[in-house]
């Protein structure tokens, strides 16, 4: 698989998602070992970007990832979010990036994961109760002390961007990107590319809808994610099955599944754009992967480029306020 550089960072040109294997899927969590051997499958097949986050779980999915990685762990980029969890005490789902939080939640990564340095450590979401200047600042600490390797940020806007990259180089933002989620292109990406910062995609397969695949949401236990989210309820699904069918029907053109398509409209915008789809399943990941050889026309990219918005928020309305959206 080809190698890009994400703000110096060699990474693989498509990386991971971890999340879905611990937490927020019907059926996380259900065969820790399935989820290993699609891992390990992921490397054979020269994938070398994970991703995590403390607040998976809590905790149990970097622990997943660290006896993943464990005797292969120089073959690896790991990337891992803090942020989410208030070590002080407000504990998970409590935004929490003061310097001391920090140095804690990355003590514990560095814990659960069996290793002694996170490779790309991002916040997970921008803290409205500490300035980024302190949290970069402690991050820029652990860069020092040889913990951390990389700064990234996850759903932060331009302004946060600025001045984080102000005090520390950030190497990537991680935001949710897709063809029903095309936030970032208006004002995030621009200022990346200004500022040479990678950008890491994550849902690119819009938790799962792009595949084709989810005709209904009457599998989705009280667990998962999508049970809740504005995308998958209501009128907002069926209108939304429009945009799943076109992908589909570009699918049978070039001779490739819907997710491969997907994710290949992601690869044509640029070699700064990492997608990290998500999967427990061996199958998965190798239909996933493949998605970097399938070569779209450019009138099948001006198609799907023209595809019209998806119906809903891409996430609750509580999560879109932790964002700042």
């Amino acid at each position: 698989m080809k190698h890009i550089e994400l703000g110096g960072l060699a990474v693989s040109r498509i990386g991971l998602g971890t999340m879905g294997m611990s937490f927020g899927y019907t059926g996380a969590g259900t065969s820790d070992a399935e989820s290993v051997r699609t891992v390990h499958r992921a490397f054979e097949l020269g994938v070398t970007f994970l991703d995590t986050a403390e607040a998976y779980g809590p905790f149990t999915n970097e622990e997943l990832v660290g006896r993943a990685i464990r005797g292969r762990r120089d073959e690896v980029v790991v990337a891992t979010k803090f942020g989410l969890v208030s070590h002080a005490g407000g504990g998970p789902g409590v935004p929490d990036s003061s310097p001391a939080n920090v140095r804690a939640a990355v003590e514990g990564s560095l814990r659960r994961l069996g290793t002694d340095r996170i490779d790309l450590c991002y916040q997970h979401r921008v803290d409205p109760d500490t300035p980024v200047e302190e949290t970069v600042g402690a991050l820029a600490e652990l860069v020092t002390e040889g913990k951390v390797r990389h700064i990234g940020l996850s759903e932060a806007g331009v302004g946060t961007i600025r001045r984080a990259h102000a005090v520390h180089p950030v190497t990537a933002v991680q935001s949710e990107y897709s063809l029903w989620t095309r936030d970032p292109e208006a004002d995030v990406l621009p200022v990346l590319r200004e500022l040479g910062i990678g950008f890491v995609a994550y849902s690119p397969l819009g938790h799962g809808f792009l595949t084709g695949k989810v005709r209904s949401t009457d599998g989705f236990d009280a667990t998962d994610l999508r049970a809740t989210n504005p995308r998958f309820t209501g009128e907002n699904f069926q209108r939304n099955q429009r945009i799943a069918d076109a992908v589909e029907a570009v699918a049978a053109e070039a001779e490739a599944t819907g997710a491969q398509v997907a994710l290949a409209w992601l690869l044509s915008k640029g070699d700064d754009v990492v997608p990290i789809p998500g999967t427990r399943r061996v199958a998965r990941v190798e239909e996933n992967t493949a998605a970097e050889s399938v070569r779209l026309t450019d009138s099948q990219i001006a198609l799907l480029d023209s595809l019209p918005p998806a119906a809903g928020d891409h996430h609750t309305a509580e999560q879109m306020q932790l964002m700042g959206l």
